[in-house]
């Protein structure tokens, strides 16, 4: 599969994705949500619990860590204990609760502009989310990330999202 097509898989999972699971707090753009998609696993669904490196845990399609699930506040499959053996791997493989975890991981760490504005520029948007996803919420800032295979991924994604997107139109004066 061509990686045009890829994105194009992505960003139709990604927008499936928000009109199936949106969340009234999330405000990560579906765009965005199938980009950092792309950049964890190429977006991959069957992506299962591994370790990749010691001291590592990491599920699902968008590479989500312990950590990063409690920290989003332990969201779990509807009907599920976040408390119960096994809620966390259950919620991170599963595709749409997987970007319910990033949605509320986002709208924990993407709301303060000290914290948010990852890469400096003075906004909030979903470069900033890639450098919190791959990063973490709380040491977002490291400028080298732009180096890792993850960043590389969503960013090819993310500028073929952005050069299909319509342009806006210039207001009358």
């Amino acid at each position: 599969m061509s990686l045009l097509q890829r994105v194009i898989a992505s960003v139709t999972a990604a927008l499936i994705l928000a009109v199936l699971s949106a969340d009234a707090a999330a405000e990560v753009d579906p765009n965005c949500l199938g980009c950092l998609c792309e950049g964890a696993t190429k977006c991959n669904a069957t992506t299962q619990c591994h370790v990749p490196y010691a001291g590592a845990y990491f599920c699902g399609p968008f590479h989500i860590s312990w950590a990063y699930w409690a920290d989003a506040g332990k969201p779990v499959m509807q009907h599920d204990n976040p408390e119960k053996q096994g809620a966390f791997e259950n919620c991170a493989t599963d595709l749409y609760c997987s970007a319910r975890i990033v949605r509320e991981y986002m709208n924990k760490f993407g709301k303060d502009p000290k914290k948010g504005d990852c890469n400096g520029d003075g906004k909030i948007d979903c470069v900033d989310y890639a450098y919190m996803h791959r990063l973490g919420g709380f040491t977002c800032k490291d400028p080298s990330m732009t180096n890792t295979s993850f960043f590389e991924r969503f960013n090819t994604c993310w500028q073929v999202v952005q050069a299909a997107l319509p342009k806006e139109s210039p207001q009358a004066s």
